[in-house]
């Protein structure tokens, strides 16, 4: 049983002339991703009406935007230059465990913003006690230190599987679920150790978004004044969009794929996720937000 030293990325097969398309595609999105959370960073740290729990935890969410594109497109792009490339196990992990990281704190970070909603519409009078400067930094702080720490984990066992069969992974990045059709043994652990970590990283995240969003609409639906309300629900619309957007794609990939579900299918779900899903974050949280709008007239202004 010869060990498995490096693999063979696939990607997406398809013409030379396709391959350019996307290529160049792909990279007008991953300039526009970069400039844009770094854009909102620049904001949010520069603009002193936007010193605010739910722009501070917004600003966080850039900053993972941009290590989950900046960890997958350069290479992506590489890959697909080439019709395909190698990759070591070392890098291959490496790969893994810093995507493993970003989307789980990506995903507990969507779920503290859900939390910081809830408080701003249901205790508005409470709201500055509860969501201090401090307590801000410590939820943040707490939402990076469980992803180090459960990717990590899964890191590890991943890395502990053996790989003696094919090296080709049919997908444009180290993805759990290709690495698991290919290895020869400790698939079953995996898989056991992927069930309970889902527990802390997506199903209790999604439960307490929920609950938060529920508890947000009937406080909506009880206010007297019709402006009240839509103020109220366009300051959530733009998070629970991209909540939908995140989760729906997760959960198709990693929790329920249909058995049906091809490979580009999938290819194309993890796309949106690891790529697009960047672009329109911030997207969608500029172009529905005033702030965010008036502080950035404010810097066009000035310059």
């Amino acid at each position: 049983m010869t060990t498995v030293t490096e693999f063979f990325i696939v990607a997406f097969q398809s013409s030379r002339y396709l391959r350019i398309y996307l290529i160049c595609l792909i990279l007008m999105i991953y300039f526009g991703t970069i400039c844009g959370n770094l854009l909102i960073i620049t904001l949010v740290s520069t603009s002193k009406n936007l010193h605010a729990p739910m722009y501070f935890f917004i600003a966080q969410l850039s900053i993972t935007d941009i290590f989950i594109t900046s960890n997958i497109v350069p290479n992506m792009l590489h890959i697909l230059l080439n019709n395909g490339g190698t990759i070591t196990i070392i890098s291959c992990m490496t790969q893994l465990y810093v995507f493993g990281t970003t989307e789980a704190s990506e995903c507990l970070l969507l779920t503290v913003m859900s939390y910081d909603r809830y408080v701003a519409i249901c205790n508005p009078l409470l709201y500055s006690s509860i969501m201090t400067k401090k307590r801000c930094v410590i939820l943040a702080a707490m939402c990076w230190v469980l992803s180090f720490f459960l990717s990590f984990i899964e890191t590890l066992f991943i890395s502990k599987m053996t790989f003696c069969g094919p090296n080709i992974i049919d997908h444009f990045f180290c993805d759990l679920v290709p690495l698991l059709k290919i290895a020869c043994s400790g698939v079953y652990t995996m898989e056991l150790v992927n069930y309970i970590l889902s527990f802390p990283l997506l199903l209790s995240p999604i439960t307490i978004i929920i609950i938060s969003y529920t508890k947000i609409i009937v406080t909506i639906l009880r206010f007297q004044s019709r402006i009240s309300r839509q103020k109220a629900f366009s300051t959530c619309s733009s998070h629970l969009m991209v909540v939908i957007i995140f989760f729906v794609t997760i959960l198709s990939v990693y929790i329920f794929p249909t058995e049906g579900q091809t490979l580009n299918t999938s290819k194309l779900l993890s796309l949106l996720y690891t790529v697009f899903t960047p672009f329109i974050n911030p997207i969608i949280y500029s172009l529905r937000n005033k702030e965010i709008k008036k502080s950035l007239q404010g810097i066009i202004n000035k310059c």
